[in-house]
């Protein structure tokens, strides 16, 4: 066996376009890089498989952006080669304008995803994706901000604005830079094996997250209820954690009796709505500890709980830990070196 046999380079394109969202266009690539780098050095180099990013424009001129940096294309649409992954990355502000200048992109993205390429659409990105008609009978998400305008111009989308990630086959939809990091680190732990995605989680994840797997939207999947007025609560119940409303007080705002609501939520989730309720709190308050500065008081009263005290006993029963003790684990792994 030749020891210098080297497998044909796993191909990335990533679009570019007038008002894109830069960081969509950094972090992937930084992101791709470290595993491409951690799995040369790791894994069998019979098994290793070189990346060539390229960016991709509807034609050659450089695109300015917010950032102040040039950015310049390695090809045009009509001279992109075959990509296995496509990256489609988020717009500041009003997409429309970006989808009508891109025409050509929209139709590369289509022509592409019928020869095999695998997709990422990030935030207003999907309008792209969904403009090539793509996501139509499949679920997406996108910027919370733009999820109504997208209703509006993608009737045909199952637009799912409650979730950060969905996927649907080879098309995902990520509503954030935290989910699309979310994402990257899937894609790595596919092409280079779980040691590598670990590695580049380490490195790149500003704290401690769920697993993709845990946080998707996946299209067909039997773990996703089609109540869709327990979906309308679970909903209503993540955007409003700290709401004085007891659960008694929740059902009737919905037109159900608490006990209809129980049965109904345990059938749809396998779960009680305290459970539930609480598995929301633990997990926001998790992030609080985590990304800011707020006191333990302060995290208490935003996820919905009276005082420290009540706080420390529910981390205690669910982490084994009190609050203190877990932001002093979530810092050392951020901060520490």
């Amino acid at each position: 066996m030749d020891n210098n046999l080297v497998l044909s380079p796993l191909q990335i394109s990533i679009l570019v376009y007038q008002h894109l969202l830069i960081t969509s266009v950094t972090l992937p690539i930084e992101m791709l890089r470290a595993g491409e780098a951690y799995a040369k050095g790791h894994i069998n180099s019979g098994t290793f498989r070189p990346l060539t990013i390229n960016l991709i424009a509807e034609d050659s001129e450089p695109i300015k952006n917010r950032s102040g940096l040039a950015i310049l294309p390695d090809h045009t649409y009509s001279t992109a080669p075959y990509s296995d992954l496509i990256i489609v990355p988020g717009i500041w502000r009003n997409p429309r304008p970006v989808v009508r200048a891109n025409s050509g992109l929209v139709q590369w993205l289509a022509s592409s995803w019928q020869t095999g390429s695998s997709i990422i659409g990030v935030g207003t990105g999907n309008c792209l994706v969904a403009e090539a008609k793509l996501l139509n009978g499949h679920p997406a998400t996108t910027h919370w901000h733009y999820a109504e305008q997208f209703k509006r111009d993608y009737p045909q989308v199952l637009l799912k604005p409650d979730f950060f990630i969905t996927q649907s086959e080879r098309l995902y939809s990520v509503a954030s830079l935290n989910a699309l990091a979310d994402v990257i680190v899937h894609i790595i732990s596919q092409y280079y094996g779980q040691a590598a995605a670990q590695h580049v989680e380490r490195n790149f994840s500003h704290e401690i997250r769920k697993p993709y797997e845990d946080q998707r939207y996946l299209e067909g999947a039997v773990d996703r209820h089609p109540d869709e007025l327990i979906a309308q609560i679970q909903f209503w119940l993540k955007n409003n954690l700290a709401a004085e409303q007891s659960l008694t007080e929740i059902a009737q705002l919905f037109g159900l009796s608490y006990r209809s609501f129980t049965r109904r939520f345990r059938v749809a989730t396998n779960q009680s709505p305290i459970e539930y309720w609480q598995q929301l709190r633990v997990q926001t308050a998790k992030e609080l500890l985590a990304s800011s500065n707020l006191s333990i008081q302060e995290v208490a009263l935003e996820v919905g709980y009276n005082d420290q005290g009540h706080l420390t006993r529910v981390f205690k029963k669910v982490l084994s830990q009190t609050p203190s003790e877990y932001r002093k684990v979530v810092r050392r792994k951020l901060f520490g070196n």
